[in-house]
């Protein structure tokens, strides 16, 4: 009885240094019953040759170029052109672990379709792990051993993009890569939460993160935190946002002004809260602020919270919960 394929999607711009270790891992996988989709998106340097001399040894991996430019493009072009029942993604300057994809396909064959497989991620770097990166794959990794990835979705992405795996037909249902929206591993972690598809539980180390300065997460502008806001009030508003609900938002640093500038172009009004006496009573883009005592003033308010302050947020959330307010019901974190 033939295995099932899985189907790997890898676009690549400019990673020559780095696409021989990646592609080794990939080769080196100890179930042997993949295809490697990957798309030059573009490069300038030497990188697809490179790919190129691992294509003229292993016919699993088939290379292609995008036509148009940006990885989204990219990705639809390797999906398009992938056949197997189940598909991940891979970043071309990261590593898997030899098991990756074996104890994925595990975790989705024993868990049937309308589920996720996932993997913990250690980020690598040869100039050594900054202080930021280190919190978001310890909180990363904590949501996945417990498979409560979507409990924090409006704070950062919950999904490592090259570290999950569906099965086609879920991501099909999610859209797969069709919306124009960036980040765009974002942006399909929010699609899967709409469909409800499940988050397997995992304590396995299965993703090699490489950091480095120059890569796309860093320089690409698509990746800047208005992107990220926008995302998160795009969904907010489709799937948890009660317009018979007054909605607050907490805080007026630079995230809470930007999402108070996006919440006035969406047509939806809000009341403005903050813990600044500075701020108290001054009116920004029209709108007065209020002592965050005000929501008790309000008759079962919504709250989006913009302090990015972890003490703060501490202090936040025990005091919403004082006055019985409940997390992704009555108020979310956007940070």
């Amino acid at each position: 009885m033939s295995k099932p394929v899985i189907s790997i999607l890898t676009p690549f711009k400019n990673s020559s240094i780095f696409l021989p270790e990646c592609l080794e891992s990939i080769i080196q996988q100890t179930y042997r019953d993949w295809e490697l989709l990957i798309v030059d998106d573009n490069s300038t340097d030497n990188s697809y040759a490179v790919v190129n001399q691992f294509v003229q040894k292993d016919s699993r991996i088939k290379l292609f170029k995008n036509s148009d430019t940006g990885i989204i493009n990219a990705l639809r072009l390797a999906f398009d052109k992938s056949s197997g029942t189940y598909v991940t993604r891979m970043d071309s300057d990261d590593l898997m672990h030899p098991e990756k994809l074996a104890i994925m396909l595990n975790d989705l064959q024993t868990h049937g379709k309308k589920h996720m497989a996932l993997g913990l991620v250690k980020y690598f770097s040869e100039t050594g792990i900054g202080n930021g990166y280190a919190k978001y794959e310890s909180w990363l990794n904590t949501l996945t051993k417990n498979g409560t990835n979507y409990s924090d979705i409006y704070k950062e992405c919950v999904i490592p993009s090259p570290c999950w795996m569906l099965h086609r037909e879920d991501l099909i249902a999610c859209d797969a890569f069709n919306p124009e929206r960036y980040p765009e591993d974002y942006d399909l972690a929010f699609r899967c939460y709409k469909n409800n598809i499940k988050c397997i539980p995992s304590n396995s180390l299965l993703h090699y993160w490489r950091d480095y300065s120059t890569r796309a997460s860093r320089t690409d502008s698509n990746y800047a935190d208005n992107h990220f806001l926008s995302i998160k009030l795009h969904y907010f508003l489709e799937l948890n946002y009660n317009a018979l609900r007054p909605l607050t938002v907490w805080g007026a640093g630079q995230k809470g002004k930007t999402t108070a500038k996006l919440l006035q172009k969406a047509g939806v009004d809000f009341i403005w809260i903050c813990d600044n006496p500075k701020k108290i009573g001054k009116h920004i883009y029209d709108v007065k602020l209020y002592n965050f005592e005000h929501l008790k003033t309000l008759r079962n308010p919504q709250s989006i919270i913009t302090v990015a302050n972890s003490k703060e947020q501490e202090i936040i959330k025990l005091y919403l919960e004082s006055i019985n307010m409940a997390v992704m019901n009555d108020y979310i974190f956007f940070c």
